[in-house]
């Protein structure tokens, strides 16, 4: 089973940015990045299937882009213009549907 280990997040003031990386411990196919905020359910932000089509949430096209690396097995997802409301825990795994279990997220908190 892939295990997945997420990393890059922090606080940050709106209208900052931040990297995030999830490195797999194996060859990932079309893979996404999600995330949960207290007392919501768990959403997708982005997607990127293994030819490198993209797909992103409304609420953060233009200002996040999702990467991969393949020789890396590490997918990215870059954000832009960050809002108070992208406070969450962001998470990766398989795009669209999760595989296996989840990792233990990072914490992106957007905060002045």
């Amino acid at each position: 089973q892939v295990q997945l280990v997420e990393s890059g997040g922090g606080l940050v003031q709106p209208g900052g940015s931040l990297r995030l990386s999830c490195a797999a411990s194996g060859t990932i196919f079309s893979m996404g990045w999600y995330r949960q905020a207290p007392g919501k359910q768990r959403e997708v932000v982005a997607g990127i299937t293994s030819g490198g089509s993209t797909n992103y949430a409304n609420s953060v096209k233009g200002r996040f882009t999702i990467s991969r690396d393949n020789a890396k097995n590490t997918v990215y997802l870059q954000m832009n213009s960050l809002k108070p409301e992208d406070t969450a825990v962001y998470y990766c795994n398989g795009y669209p549907i999760a595989f296996g279990s989840w990792g233990q997220g990072t914490q992106v908190t957007v905060s002045s």
